[in-house]
């Protein structure tokens, strides 16, 4: 049978998703627990990966399995074996033509923007930061001209191994509240995507931050796109705030669209 899992996790502390020998990613730590708790070696297939330090509300994988657990046995006996920074939220038994990654029409990521003078301390690692003010209106501005289907090129990392270049971006939103208390502010800038390239939107922060700052003005992004050249763009920004939310399926395959720390988050 082929079973799908929603995963979240704290990417601070692990070397991104993906397998790698040393053994410290969320995929090893994911497929440890899963073979402890069912007695078979299993192999995960994600819906997308993260890099290091980046955080995860709802990733999706699949595998396939003999073993027959319930949805609850499946969530709460994984869980038994991870650590504390990483937690299945759901489990559904799902067709075999299912595929977490090939089934899924678009993915959604967030970035949450500490802007403050005094450094996060409580949240470190959780959000970006920038002491000087940001301009909101620039930056929503300037993320206007992200949006379609662009050859983004000038947001992708060296490493990345993406057949193409070409990605349609449907959401670039930018919204902020004041802290409570304090003189601080968190930006929330959402996007979502048919598909990223690796470091895609770190790559666009550091764009972003940099109109935000008036040091280019939001017609610079045209620019940069249509430049095609990485060092068109400004430098990478921290991966500290930035969460993958989870891919978007047809709503035919039954799976929840959202999970609990959809409300924590800024």
């Amino acid at each position: 049978m082929r079973v799908a899992l929603g995963i979240s996790y704290r990417g601070t502390g692990y070397s991104g998703w993906q397998s790698q020998p040393h053994r410290n990613t969320v995929q090893d730590h994911l497929e440890d627990a899963l073979e402890r708790f069912a007695v078979e070696r299993l192999s995960t297939l994600p819906a997308g990966r993260t890099d290091a330090g980046v955080h995860g509300l709802m990733q999706v994988v699949h595998f396939d399995t003999t073993r027959e657990r319930s949805h609850n046995a499946w969530v709460r006996g994984t869980n038994t074996f991870l650590p504390p920074g990483i937690a299945v939220q759901w489990a559904r038994a799902v067709p075999d033509d299912f595929h977490a990654r090939a089934s899924a029409t678009a993915r959604r990521y967030a970035y949450v923007l500490l802007e403050s003078p005094v450094r996060p301390s409580v949240e470190a690692g959780q959000v970006g930061w920038v002491f000087r003010p940001l301009d909101g209106e620039a930056m929503r501005s300037a993320a206007q001209h992200l949006l379609g289907e662009h050859d983004f090129t000038s947001f992708r990392a060296a490493a990345c191994q993406a057949p193409t270049p070409v990605k349609t971006l449907t959401r670039a939103d930018v919204s902020v509240r004041d802290a409570v208390r304090g003189n601080g502010r968190y930006w929330r800038f959402e996007f979502e995507a048919n598909a990223f390239l690796h470091h895609m939107i770190r790559n666009i922060m550091g764009c972003l931050v940099r109109v935000g700052h008036g040091h280019e003005r939001p017609e610079w992004l045209q620019q940069v796109i249509a430049a095609r050249s990485r060092d068109a763009a400004a430098p990478t920004f921290a991966p500290d705030g930035l969460y993958f939310l989870g891919p978007v399926y047809d709503k035919a395959w039954g799976l929840p669209t959202q999970v609990p720390a959809y409300d924590w988050l800024p």
